[in-house]
């Protein structure tokens, strides 16, 4: 089985305006990461249009009709003062989210052992009826309602190592015992949520902030202590990654220092956990990251261990 790689060119035509962070340039970077010759073996699939049904799972149909129907015809319209559409933008949420459903499918009949959702908009910030921070749907949690509706994958981890908390999927996620949201991230930060005790209604959000200036030690200790073992007692059936790479010592939005190897590292765990409780079945999908340097490097140490999961 293969490591597979969902992506779409529709992904760049989200046009957020010159000197916004959440740019096409982050994912070209990231792509042209993954086109070297390590990573030759990588499937590679276009991702496909996310239905309405699909996406309306994880937020009230009336809010996605909503949302598309904000796509400006032409410049750019904004949600907020953050989160940006222009024309592209309706198909290019749609493809994200249809990248984590079909990357879903893939793990889920056995065609591939993990997959990596390289797309944009992200979307961890996507409340259930709220897109905020730089995010139009959620699509992690769309994917994971699909591994239930689809493949009867009841129980579904995601672990979300941004930088920043992951609202929306916390959100999403918090009153259902069956969906366990787990976060590392720096705090305080925006969006200004991810305290400690911000455990669900069902103890299934599991939140280990981080200080400004936190390195490997303390993310490494936390992954350790709090967030590996809340997985390992959840037993899922599968589990997404919420790959965000904000937290890098490079990146200009916050102020972790993590590295390549952290990445990797939290990468190999989390696979250890997935041969353990689902088969392997790992979905990652891109979230933050903002300098293209380290987006592209972090990402490709976070891929080459998906391969060798």
């Amino acid at each position: 089985m293969f490591t597979t790689l969902f992506t779409h060119a529709a992904c760049l035509d989200h046009d957020t305006g010159l000197g916004h962070p959440e740019c096409a340039d982050r994912l070209r970077a990231v792509l042209a990461a993954l086109e070297t010759e390590e990573f030759y073996m990588l499937e590679r699939q276009e991702a496909p249009l996310a239905t309405f049904e699909q996406l309306s799972r994880a937020h009230p149909r009336e809010h996605v009709e909503r949302i598309l129907a904000l796509v400006p015809e032409q410049e750019h319209a904004g949600i907020d003062a953050d989160t940006v559409m222009s024309p592209g933008s309706g198909e290019a949420a749609l493809r994200a989210a249809g990248a984590v459903v079909a990357a879903v499918d893939a793990v889920a009949s056995g065609h591939s052992r993990n997959a990596f959702c390289a797309v944009r908009p992200p979307g961890h910030h996507a409340e259930h009826d709220k897109a905020m921070g730089f995010c139009l749907f959620n699509n992690a949690a769309v994917g994971a309602y699909h591994a239930r509706a689809a493949h009867g994958l009841q129980r579904v981890a995601v672990m979300d190592f941004d930088v920043h908390h992951g609202n929306g999927t916390q959100d999403i996620f918090q009153r259902d015992p069956d969906l366990l949201y787990c976060s590392t991230h720096q705090s305080p930060l925006y969006p200004g949520t991810g305290d400690a005790g911000e455990k669900g209604e069902y103890g299934n959000c599991v939140n280990a902030p981080l200080a400004a200036m936190s390195g490997s030690p303390e993310f490494r200790h936390a992954m350790t202590h709090i967030i590996l073992p809340a997985i390992d007692h959840f037993k899922p059936d599968l589990l997404i990654i919420s790959a965000g790479f904000d937290a890098h010592s490079r990146d200009p939005l916050a102020g972790l220092h993590l590295t390549d190897d952290d990445f990797a590292w939290a990468t190999r765990k989390l696979g250890d956990l997935a041969r353990t409780h689902c088969g392997a079945r790992i979905v990652s999908v891109l979230e933050g990251g903002y300098n293209l340097r380290a987006l592209a490097t972090a990402t490709a140490a976070h891929v080459r261990e998906l391969m060798y999961c």
